[in-house]
């Protein structure tokens, strides 16, 4: 996500800046280290006096910053927190992806159509909003569509040994597994699970998304996919054109959805700073409330009354230690 910003504002600046000045980045890691989120954002707008927040990237750690943004009304916008309750925080909180109810169905429908799946065992992260929301939601769409969940076992992050609950999924025999995690965990479970002799299809969220994936779980992840925001392999114009700019920047690297994500959460800002005409923070706010179809690497952007932003998904499998682009689902 924070290579997506760089190109953004490196961009941007190329131009001349917005209204006139060139854009400032500052960065602080919070290292998803619990609570960290909260103490960044107070430094960022107490000393640094930020106009505007971009990130997290997590719900979780969203969670944490939002209300301190939100206290101080100043903008702040998720690249990528799909769990619903993070623009609930206030109206100074957006977001520029889907949410976890659209991708919950997505994955749900994906499930019975593609995958022919009738019976599906589910394997949760119960310390990530993000992991337990997208859980709820795919389990209520499954359920709905006439599906069955036959078992759902749980972990918590940073966990290293899954073979007691894939021991209890494999005994159940599903169709196939649903891990609503992040990359490092899915790894580990993909590759131990095919250790396991569960060669059923394995599909996850854009927590999946991360290069580090294939590095994890190397040749397990043939048969898994995962919705995401993005394919670099997509056609668009305005893709491509991220995709050879974001190469040229880091040394031939092809951009995941997250670097995507964080390119235009800086270029929708951007944009509100234009229109608003100023960084005034109430007036800023406005601007990218009125955000209507703007023109993102990740497809068009309407901001909606809670903040959301409505757009499609893309679904992605790995073939021969790469990702790969299966389909597009709109919303």
């Amino acid at each position: 996500s924070h290579k997506g910003t760089e190109l953004a504002v490196a961009e941007i600046n190329q131009t001349g800046g917005v209204l006139g000045r060139p854009i400032e980045l500052i960065t602080e890691d919070n290292q998803s280290k619990a609570g960290e989120s909260a103490t960044i954002a107070k430094k960022l707008i107490s000393r640094d006096q930020v106009v505007a927040i971009l990130g997290e990237v997590a719900s979780g750690r969203s969670l944490e910053a939002a209300p301190i943004c939100q206290a101080a009304g100043i903008p702040m916008i998720s690249p990528s927190s799909t769990n619903p309750k993070v623009t609930e925080v206030g109206d100074y909180v957006f977001r520029v992806c889907f949410i976890d109810p659209f991708q919950g169905k997505l994955l749900a429908d994906f499930a019975r159509r593609t995958l022919k799946a009738n019976r599906v065992a589910i394997l949760s992260d119960v310390a990530a909003p993000y992991s337990v929301g997208l859980a709820e939601f795919f389990r209520k769409a499954f359920t709905a569509a006439g599906g069955q969940v036959v078992t759902e076992q749980r972990y918590a992050s940073k966990d290293k040994d899954f073979r007691a609950q894939l021991t209890t999924i494999k005994a159940d025999a599903p169709d196939a597994l649903f891990v609503p995690g992040y990359y490092t965990e899915a790894g580990l479970i993909v590759a131990q699970a095919r250790q396991l002799g569960l060669t059923i299809p394995i599909f996850g969220g854009d927590g999946w998304e991360a290069p580090e994936l294939i590095q994890i779980a190397g040749p397990a992840l043939e048969n898994t996919f995962y919705s995401t925001h993005y394919s670099a392999e997509a056609n668009d114009p305005k893709v491509q054109a991220f995709v050879k700019a974001f190469r040229q920047k880091f040394n031939g690297e092809t951009p995941d959805a997250m670097a995507a994500l964080g390119y235009d959460s800086a270029m929708v800002l951007f944009d509100a700073i234009k229109r608003a005409g100023t960084t005034e923070p109430s007036k800023l706010r406005d601007a990218l409330a009125a955000t209507k179809d703007y023109p993102c690497v990740t497809g068009k952007t309407t901001l909606d009354s809670q903040r959301n932003a409505s757009k499609s998904a893309a679904i992605l499998t790995v073939k021969d230690g790469k990702f790969k682009f299966v389909e597009m689902v709109q919303p």
